[in-house]
């Protein structure tokens, strides 16, 4: 009969956590849920849980990222079980592998280099000990090792930046925004006399370049449309609640009168301290 001490044991740690990781997945005594699982069905919850951790550092949330943070850590642990249970790694190699990492790559920590360096300095020699590992693994294209499970636009922004390394990039801000201006005019074109895979296609080119403004100016563009798509939330929760005073819904109202609203709400908060 299995030992459920180091289960209810609450100051167990890892060794607790990891523990009920395996209990969960036992094929006689586990949770028929998590047996099923597999490293594709589980993947999606684990992006999910990384943005959820970016949600919660986003909105200041404190006391939540402590949870948010073990939901993460669970979902490492969930693909390790599946791993050792398949004969590939366990848990306690993937940490060797990430220490050995760290410690590679800190050589002016862990090493003999000097620290008096720059923290741009240190980003380059960080950029070359990566591309040394690329090609130790094979990876000799310049965009080789890029994943693609990546969402989109940071996938965009890493792509990029590997290009501009050989010198593929607009020297100034002002070409990128010229190239904006002129795929705008494309998927313009696209949308009156073409189909929907080319529009598409086209919209994907704006898309791509908007990115690269992003990256010139020096803007992360995931965070920038996390709070763009918080202000619109917010806004838009201000005319819920001027229509709710007076009994309505959105549904109740027009675009004439929700878009005054919002031009309401728009003015509040500029004059808010």
């Amino acid at each position: 009969m299995a030992n459920d001490d180091p289960i209810h044991d609450p100051h167990g740690g890892m060794p607790r956590l990891l523990e009920i990781m395996r209990r969960l997945r036992d094929p006689e005594t586990g949770c028929p849920w998590d047996i099923e699982q597999s490293f594709a069905s589980i993947a999606p919850y684990t992006i999910e849980e990384a943005y959820e951790v970016a949600d919660a550092i986003e909105r200041e949330a404190w006391d939540e990222l402590k949870g948010e943070l073990g939901d993460l850590l669970f979902q490492s642990v969930f693909h390790a079980q599946m791993a050792e249970e398949a004969g590939l790694f366990t848990f306690d190699e993937v940490a060797d592998t990430m220490s050995d990492k760290m410690v590679a790559r800190h050589p002016h920590v862990f090493g003999d280099e000097s620290r008096d360096k720059s923290a741009d300095q240190q980003t380059r020699d960080w950029e070359s000990i990566k591309a040394a590992e690329r090609a130790a693994k094979a990876q000799s294209g310049v965009l080789d090792g890029v994943a693609t499970g990546l969402p989109a636009l940071l996938r965009a922004i890493k792509l990029q930046k590997r290009a501009a390394r050989v010198g593929f990039d607009w020297p100034e801000t002002d070409n990128v925004i010229d190239k904006i201006v002129e795929e705008a005019s494309e998927l313009n074109e696209a949308r009156d006399s073409l189909g929907q895979a080319e529009i598409e296609e086209e919209f994907g080119d704006l898309l791509f370049v908007m990115a690269n403004l992003a990256r010139h100016l020096g803007i992360d563009p995931e965070s920038a449309l996390r709070k763009a798509n918080a202000k619109f939330t917010r806004r838009f929760r201000r005319i819920e609640d001027r229509l709710a005073d007076s009994g309505r819904t959105p549904s109740d109202s027009d675009l004439a009168e929700m878009d005054a609203l919002w031009n309401a709400a728009k003015r509040e908060e500029k004059k808010a301290p």
